[in-house]
């Protein structure tokens, strides 16, 4: 919709002095291999840990703060991502993800010993330090050696990674919890990150370091770190901890507009800007980083509350809720590989953004509709429609913005993309998190209930200790619950419903069919 498009230039094509080289089929694959491990390592952490949340924030007496778990990695890998971004256009892809990943093993390692649920979250945020470098130098990479409208050809190899990571996550994940120790779900980074670490060492080796002189603009840095904290915690605390009026939200609230302003500031004057202002200028650019942070909303919002559900409402352990949510992921993937395929053949990714947002809000409808007596087929169903319609989204939305980017730009591009990316991942499973426990809080207030019964002694009955709960409690307490999951999906459903509004607006450039044209 944007034909006549105006002097916010929505991408000209970079100059031909920056094309890169072109590749032979067998370097690509060599890259490839490398960082595919690396993706596997960073995509496993994200779904291992999903079915064990509930275990270890019982384990730890933490109940109340179990969104943390899953947000605590994404604050420091969200404002880690473009200072990634940033330092490996200047010093390459290579320097930045080896300690990009020994700083992840590290961490893992930490958190398999943590012995306090605030010990655990600091580890996670550790964690997320290195994470956020797998995912942003992996993705760069593959912008170095994949023309825009050729990386479909490849989308096999990357769709078959986050396949294993998303089937054999939640269920090894489950298995783990319940067999041996919530703890291994750590522990079995250390393998996957030593032999990601070689594979990767030899493959990057490939790609030529192209040095540019440049500042890290390490007080934007800083600034960004404080208001993604500010506003996860607003999230966090208000409707829960602390009223959506209280002097400590406020207070957040207030910090973060400060900070937001302090950080536009600092990214107009600073000389080598972390997020450039250039880029924002490019309404392809603006567009797509939108759609990134409402889609990921969604999707880790999703993530973070399907095995939930199925833990409170199903009765299921965590080796099940794991296995249950298997056909969202996979269908995630099969999305991802579908994706890949159309933009090739199309040349063109706004109509398969868009088809892939229509069909997240139409499955999120379908789960806001699921309760305690949902059958199991037709839970499936509704899982596979959305993950189906976030897969197709989450790769062709990165694609459209690193096709808008020039030569020298694609690594900060990335990296910017990735950490609005999951900044709205994080506030996605935060808000997700908050809303869950605030409505169920509010519900059982009105009935009446408050002080009876938790979220914890829910999962209790779960485990099979219902003789210890009055049936009428329960059955009053679950409907509150159910009501509380509708409600969480809506806002899910709402995410990707902006995302799909902002993408109408979204020009249609054509994909590049070399990697630096």
């Amino acid at each position: 919709m944007d034909a006549a498009a105006t002097p916010d230039t929505d991408s000209a094509a970079p100059a031909t002095a920056e094309a890169m080289p072109n590749f032979t089929h067998k370097q690509i694959l060599r890259v490839v291999t490398g960082i595919l491990l690396c993706i596997l390592l960073a995509a496993i952490d994200q779904t291992v840990v999903v079915p064990a949340v509930p275990a270890i924030a019982a384990d730890l007496h933490g109940f109340g703060h179990l969104s943390w778990i899953v947000s605590a990695y994404l604050l420091t890998s969200t404002s880690a991502t473009p200072i990634y971004g940033r330092l490996s256009d200047i010093h390459g892809r290579r320097a930045l993800l080896l300690p990009a990943i020994v700083l992840f093993v590290i961490a893992s390692v930490l958190c398999a010993l943590a012995d306090s649920l605030w010990q655990l979250i600091a580890f996670r945020a550790l964690q997320g330090l290195g994470g956020g470098g797998l995912m942003a130098m992996a993705q760069a990479a593959i912008a170095d050696v994949l023309a825009p409208r050729e990386r479909g050809k490849y989308q096999a190899y990357m769709a078959g990674t986050w396949g294993v990571a998303s089937i054999a996550g939640p269920i090894l994940g489950g298995w783990m919890t319940d067999q041996i120790s919530w703890r291994y779900i750590f522990w079995i980074n250390l393998p996957i990150g030593i032999a990601a670490y070689l594979l990767s060492d030899r493959a990057l080796r490939l790609l030529k370091v192209r040095k540019q002189v440049a500042r890290i603009d390490y007080l934007g840095a800083a600034l960004l770190t404080a208001l993604v904290a500010s506003c996860l915690l607003a999230m966090s605390w208000g409707g829960g901890d602390y009223a959506w009026t209280s002097p400590e939200v406020l207070t957040l609230l207030a910090a973060a507009v400060v900070l937001l302003g302090l950080l536009v500031w600092r990214e107009t004057v600073a000389p080598d800007a972390l997020l450039p202002p250039r880029l924002f200028r490019d309404a392809v650019f603006t567009r797509g980083v939108i759609i990134a942070a409402l889609a990921a909303g969604a999707m880790f919002g999703a993530t973070f509350l399907l095995p939930l559900f199925f833990q409170l409402l199903r009765g299921a352990d965590a080796t099940s809720s794991g296995t249950l949510i298997v056909p969202f992921l996979a269908f995630n993937v099969i999305g991802a590989y579908t994706a890949g395929q159309l933009a090739r053949r199309l040349g063109k990714a706004k109509l398969i953004v868009l088809g892939g947002l229509g069909i997240s809000v139409a499955g999120f409808l379908m789960l806001a509709t699921m309760d305690a007596s949902t059958g199991h087929m037709l839970s499936l169903l509704d899982m596979a429609v959305v993950g189906f319609g976030l897969g197709i989204v989450m790769p062709s939305n990165l694609v459209v913005v690193q096709n808008a980017a020039q030569r020298r730009d694609v690594g900060v591009a990335t990296g910017s993309l990735l950490f609005l990316r999951s900044m709205g991942a994080a506030l996605g499973s935060t808000v997700a998190g908050t809303l869950l426990a605030g409505r169920f809080a509010s519900g059982l207030a009105e009935a009446g209930l408050s002080g009876r019964i938790d979220l914890g002694s829910l999962r209790g009955h779960a485990a099979g200790a219902a003789s210890a709960i009055d049936p009428a409690l329960l059955h009053a307490a679950t409907g509150v619950l159910e009501a509380a999951f509708h409600v969480s999906f809506l806002v899910c459903g709402a995410m990707a419903a902006g995302a799909f509004l902002t993408c109408l607006w979204l020009r249609d450039l054509p994909l590049k069919s070399s990697a630096g044209s």
